[in-house]
């Protein structure tokens, strides 16, 4: 796989839908008609918010189907597993009939070690391997979405290549992704790439595939903006939902990552504006925290501040 690549947009194109990309209308989400006199798709009362955790939120002695039990008994109705490197398919699935907790997605683990983006067409192909395992076992397992930092730019990774690269990466699996009827989902993170949500829009836009959407993370976007403004451009696209705060004061008082050091409805994510945006674009499903986590009283703790998220 070379860096200039067929299926990825020439620079001429690059370049100038970027500078398209400001056509506000072009990456709103439709609405229904009915929808347009009211302004939402949904009523605070119609939510519908599945409540999960990461695994390795759960610090607690015990298999894996101990864990889940806890887990379904504090009120969670899912949990997410990694890929490549997760739990073996039949424990998975034994805890899952155990106790009836949901395996909701999978989150690739090696999208930051052999990012799509990577220069090196030998890494690439890794990370597309690791991405097509992911989504065997998200099929496996039960899940319905795969989580894909789909790219990362630094100093020898530029921006236009990491475009190119990962599109192209992305193109080559989702016909995996529609065969196994598992959506991937582009999760919003410091990767200094898709720094807006009408790039985000964008980006899946281009590549034409119901089985490609946003994993939208609501604490990431708080340091530089404001995550109900996502919501708005994102609006049908968001597939699956990661809950976590950020305080802009701790950033500034004690440094950039430890704005995420604060517990739910404490930081400077507006809750209650946020809940809203996901109503007026239909959002329905699974909410996960990705916090630190901890023992029973830990889980509990986070459980019920997520419940205060939802009503709000």
């Amino acid at each position: 796989m070379s860096d200039h690549l067929h299926s990825g947009p020439s620079r001429r194109s690059f370049l100038g839908g970027m500078a398209a990309a400001g056509a506000w209308a072009g990456f709103a989400a439709p609405a229904p008609a009915a929808a347009a006199a009211s302004g939402h798709l949904l009523s605070p009362g119609e939510r519908r918010c599945k409540k999960a955790v990461k695994l390795g939120m759960v610090q607690v002695e015990g298999s894996l189907t101990d864990r889940f039990a806890l887990l379904k008994k504090l009120g969670f109705d899912g949990v997410e597993l990694d890929s490549p490197g997760g739990p073996p398919v039949e424990e998975v699935l034994a805890a899952r009939q155990a106790t009836g907790l949901e395996v909701h997605g999978v989150v690739d683990s090696v999208h930051w070690q052999k990012p799509l983006s990577h220069p090196d067409a030998a890494v690439r192909r890794e990370g597309i391997e690791g991405l097509e395992r992911a989504l065997r076992d998200a099929k496996a397992w039960g899940a319905s979405t795969v989580l894909l930092v789909p790219a990362v730019v630094n100093a020898e990774i530029g921006y236009r290549a990491a475009y190119e690269r990962s599109q192209a990466c992305i193109r080559e699996v989702l016909p995996l992704a529609a065969e196994l009827e598992i959506t991937i989902a582009l999760e919003n993170v410091w990767n200094n790439f898709l720094l807006s949500p009408i790039e985000l829009a964008r980006y899946v836009d281009e590549l034409e595939s119901p089985w490609l959407g946003s994993y939208f993370d609501v604490g990431n976007v708080v340091r530089f903006a404001w995550p109900e403004h996502w919501i708005e451009v994102l609006g049908s696209r968001i597939k699956k939902v990661d809950v976590k705060e950020y305080s802009r004061q701790k950033q500034q008082d004690e440094g950039l990552w430890k704005g995420f050091r604060v517990e739910l409805l404490e930081g400077d994510c507006n809750w209650p504006k946020v809940m809203a945006a996901f109503d007026d674009v239909g959002y329905q499903g699974w909410f996960t925290a990705e916090i630190p986590g901890g023992d029973a009283e830990r889980l509990r703790e986070i459980a019920a501040r997520m419940d205060r998220i939802f009503a709000s």
